[in-house]
Parts: C-alpha cells; structure tokens; sequence
C-alpha cells in the first residue's frame, strides 16, 4: 500500500493552495463558476461544473526548459 500526502490550505475564500509531495498548486474559484489552476509543474487548468454528470475541463502544460519557458 502506497503512503501518500495531499493537502488544501483556504487562503481566502476562494483560493486554496494544495500542497502534495511533489508540487503545489493555487486554485482560484467557486463552486458555482469557473476555476482556474496553476501548478508548478507548469501546468494551467480551468474547469466549469455543469449540472448533472457534466463538466468542462481544459488542461494547458507550459513547455519548461531549466525553469524557464521556450518560445518557438
């Protein structure tokens, strides 16, 4: 059985900071309405919950080259 660790601070209502053993994110949102994340693994997501068993995800990883980005 893995041992894991997962955290979720509330800064502010409305921003969280989650910590887990490799990275950190700062989700900024509410339930009702879109939220948007940052993570440092360079990864920018925003989600939309519909009602019912629907939702929205759109999911953006940021191409890194020793901590900074490359533009092509």
């Amino acid at each position: 059985m893995a041992i894991t660790f997962r955290r979720s601070i509330r800064i502010l209502p409305g921003v969280r900071l989650n910590l887990n053993r490799r990275s950190w994110s700062l989700t900024v949102g509410s339930r009702r309405g879109p939220k948007h994340t940052w993570s440092s693994t360079g990864r920018r997501t925003t989600s939309y919950d519909l009602p019912g068993p629907f939702g929205y995800r759109r999911s953006h990883r940021s191409r890194r080259s020793g901590g900074r980005t490359v533009s092509r």
